[in-house]
């Protein structure tokens, strides 16, 4: 297979093609900076077109785009929505546009998105038939997915990975939470009853794999772990993972002085189970997580 990645130097892509090109793929990486190895394609993602022409994609197998500036980074002031916003409509706008300008266009498309399209739904178990949530994340989740319809329109299978929080020592959520947790100052959020998605990047990296291979498959699908926990669940199977006390605890109101609206999503509850995946035969390799967490402090 002949596949594009986007944000292939990122956590998750740089690990997908790794694992494709380890299974004889011929992995494309999309960057933004002048070519610097072989099989690096430099594209601008503010351009209409995404700075490719008619070439760059054509007779290619996939295209998996990952692009989008971080969720939880700073405060959303206006200029950082925007930021948010044309990272992933913009970016999937344009790759669309190149994608369909190509003589033989790839015939699919695997692109991110986020289980922020559910919104807070507090013990409400959550599969992807479930409406979307209110708030500026669901909204930018449902105008990000609605900006993969011309690829739908021209006969592209494309598939949305609403992906939860993805677990590696190598960055993300867990990443950050390492180094306080070995001092002994591992933390709760709030109240700790919010559920947390969570899925190994091992597991993600598998099932983008699958999905790539699934032709039935199309439209959202949920890339979370199958037992989703509480925070305050997750925080103490982490603390046991490193041996470390982990009894403090962040307070909501703390976190709404220093993080404004963020600090909502950060509270919010989502509960998300990956009914399509399961339903498709995919199996999980860190379906629990106490697993998982062991699994993510070696990958």
């Amino acid at each position: 297979m002949r596949i594009a990645i986007t944000a292939s130097t990122g956590l998750i892509g740089s690990a997908l093609a790794q694992d494709l090109e380890r299974d004889g793929a011929e992995v494309r990486r999309l960057v933004r900076r002048p070519p610097a190895a072989d099989g690096e394609i430099q594209w601008n993602p503010a351009a209409a077109d995404g700075g490719l022409n008619g070439q760059s994609l054509d007779g290619l197998d996939a295209v998996v785009h990952l692009s989008g500036a971080p969720i939880a980074r700073g405060r959303w002031t206006d200029a950082r929505k925007r930021e948010l916003r044309a990272s992933r409509i913009g970016s999937t706008t344009a790759l669309i546009a190149a994608m369909l300008a190509a003589a033989s266009p790839p015939p699919v498309l695997l692109v991110a998105s986020a289980i922020g399209w559910y919104g807070d739904s507090g013990d409400r178990e959550l599969v992807e038939s479930a409406p979307g949530g209110t708030g500026f994340l669901a909204e930018l989740v449902r105008d990000w997915e609605a900006a993969t319809q011309p690829a739908t329109a021209a006969g592209i299978r494309v598939v949305n990975l609403r992906t939860g929080i993805v677990l590696s020592r190598r960055g993300g959520m867990l990443g950050q939470l390492l180094l306080p947790f070995r001092l002994g100052a591992g933390f709760r959020i709030g109240s700790g009853a919010q559920y947390v998605p969570w899925i190994t990047l091992t597991d993600h990296v598998r099932a983008c794999q699958f999905l790539l291979a699934e032709p039935e498959l199309a439209g959202p699908v949920n890339l979370t772990g199958p037992a989703p926990v509480t925070n305050a669940a997750l925080t103490a199977a982490l603390g046991r993972q490193l041996h470390r006390p982990a009894v403090l605890r962040v307070p909501a109101i703390a976190l709404r002085a220093g993080l404004g609206e963020l600090s909502g999503e950060l509270l919010a509850s989502y509960r998300v189970l990956p009914a399509r995946l399961q339903a498709a035969g995919f199996s999980f390799r860190h379906a629990q997580v106490g697993q998982a967490l062991a699994a993510a402090l070696q990958d």
